[in-house]
């Protein structure tokens, strides 16, 4: 094994082989056909998957099935409910390196990102077993004296959970506990790229105590293993996050059983920055929205709109914070930019920067690529910044997800938000200004789910994130998540002798 000095991460000498759960069972690699993946970082087999059979999926949703309807698990008190969620969130804690080094091998992320990730994932887990215990129905005492109405929010059963590879355990930590709070069971279909999380989730799980069936976790592909759940008649509701694109097409599938669908989508941030901001601060943040995860997140900042008082200084700002960022081997601490996720991610990338250039921006930083970078083979794009760049341009359209940055410069308040506005998407915007009126102008201006003020990228377990416009549908996280994974049912209730009888008495 080939360590960093001073830290647990290694390169393994083999593959680690990981397991299935269904039913309460952990099925492993050696009685499926195995899913092999490759680090994007090292060119090396670091993981294999049990690859999940339609059978396997129907067992799953089966075994969610008699959960949710033949045990208690729907029933049981919401305090029992949350104490095992916050067994799980110690288990996380306590594997927090295991888990860094998986996902840092099978994603190409860097350690020094995914810890804190982690740390946000045992928040949402913590946060969620608050959930367990508060999530409320209603009264109507007011209807007369001898009728009574109640309005129960109970679970809505079997929720199939599709989780996409760029923050494979961070947003399966924005489904599942909530989920699992509110008395749902789950069937989770990880990206097959980046599995290994989820699957090693699933043993904490099973050590934890979750009762057989209530969790089910298959490794496969999208195309069919995701497809058979998004169609299944038993799955209640579908909680996806991806690509627009892949969100229509799950949309229209589990349209033909009225099923319930959650979707969180792509995006085209817009980082805008007013002439009166704190400079400093705000090119800090604008340099982590593009690079964190090397572009490659829903709320990346890929459109950095600039007062154009202040353009040609803070673009020279934010070029110079994104070339002191090292790039490199993701298990070292001291990185903050590692390679994409794949040669066809590494390849679209490419076909944008190319497609920038068409379009007669001006390339300002980067704009090359390469297969290998500080002595780690990988797929390395260097961080790039088109300048001169007009909204209607399709790197200022069109969702790249990679480390690619747009300067559009902007003069008024009105015409920032007439271009934030201008993409298909509404996921996330960020502001920056001192001027209370201005921010809170464009809170309400941007058309978007989430709007950062001063901030970028902070989020918390208590605020939702939501979609709007093609960005997705349904919001995860906070209070507001009991409305994803529970339906209402309206109970009322007459006291004493009917007074309006249909057909009078005695006749």
């Amino acid at each position: 094994m080939n360590a960093h000095p001073s830290t647990p991460y290694a390169l393994p000498d083999a593959p680690r082989d990981f397991s299935l759960l269904i039913d309460g069972s952990l099925i492993p690699v050696s009685d499926r056909e195995p899913i092999d993946r490759t680090s994007p970082a090292h060119r090396r087999l670091v993981s294999r998957y049990p690859r999940a059979t339609a059978a396997d999926t129907d067992s799953a949703v089966a075994a969610a099935k008699t959960a949710f309807e033949k045990t208690d698990w729907a029933t049981m008190p919401g305090a029992a409910r949350a104490r095992l969620i916050l067994k799980v969130a110690e288990l996380i804690r306590e594997h927090k390196a295991e888990l860094a080094q998986i996902e840092a091998l099978e994603g190409g992320k860097p350690v020094s990102a995914i810890e804190g990730e982690i740390d946000v994932s045992v928040d949402l887990w913590e946060y969620a077993a608050t959930l367990a215990r508060h999530a409320y129905g209603d009264t109507y005492d007011t209807l007369g004296k001898d009728t009574m109405g109640l309005v129960l929010r109970q679970p809505i059963g079997v929720v199939a959970m599709i989780t996409p590879w760029n923050f494979p355990l961070l947003i399966l930590s924005q489904k599942l506990p909530f989920a699992l709070a509110l008395g749902c069971t789950a069937v989770v279909k990880p990206s097959e790229l980046t599995s290994g999380t989820a699957l090693l989730l699933g043993e904490l799980l099973q050590k934890a105590g979750m009762p057989a069936g209530v969790v089910n976790i298959l490794a496969g592909s999208g195309s069919t293993i995701g497809m058979q759940l998004c169609s299944h008649t038993d799955v209640a509701v579908v909680s996806f996050t991806g690509s627009t694109e892949v969100g229509k097409t799950i949309s229209r599938a589990a349209a033909d059983t009225l099923k319930r669908v959650s979707l969180e989508l792509g995006g085209k941030a817009a980082h805008i920055v007013f002439a009166d901001a704190d400079l400093e601060a705000a090119a800090d943040k604008v340099a982590f929205g593009i690079l964190h995860n090397a572009g490659q997140c829903c709320v990346s900042g890929t459109r950095l709109l600039v007062q154009r008082s202040v353009a040609e200084q803070f673009s020279q700002a934010v070029a110079a914070q994104i070339k002191s960022v090292r790039v490199g081997d993701p298990l070292d601490p001291t990185v903050k930019v590692g390679p994409v996720i794949s040669k066809q991610q590494y390849e679209t990338i490419g076909s944008y920067i190319a497609i920038g250039k068409e379009e007669n921006a001006t390339l300002m930083l980067g704009g090359t690529q390469s297969l290998q970078h500080g002595g780690v083979d990988g797929y390395f794009v260097e961080p790039t910044i088109f300048a001169d760049v007009s909204p209607d341009m399709r790197i200022a359209q069109e969702e790249i997800f990679g480390p690619v940055l747009a300067i559009i410069p902007f003069d008024t308040v009105d015409e920032a938000l007439e271009i934030a506005n201008s993409t298909i998407y509404g996921l996330a915007s960020g502001v920056w200004t001192s001027n209370l009126d201005t921010a809170f102008k464009c809170a309400r201006g941007l058309r978007s789910g989430t709007v950062e003020v001063n901030t970028y990228i902070a989020g918390a377990p208590e605020l939702p994130l939501v979609g709007h416009r093609q960005s997705g549908v349904g919001h995860e996280k906070g209070r507001f998540a009991v409305e994803e994974f529970t339906e209402l049912k309206t109970v009322q209730l007459q006291f004493g002798p009917l007074t309006d009888r249909w057909v009078p008495k005695g006749n």
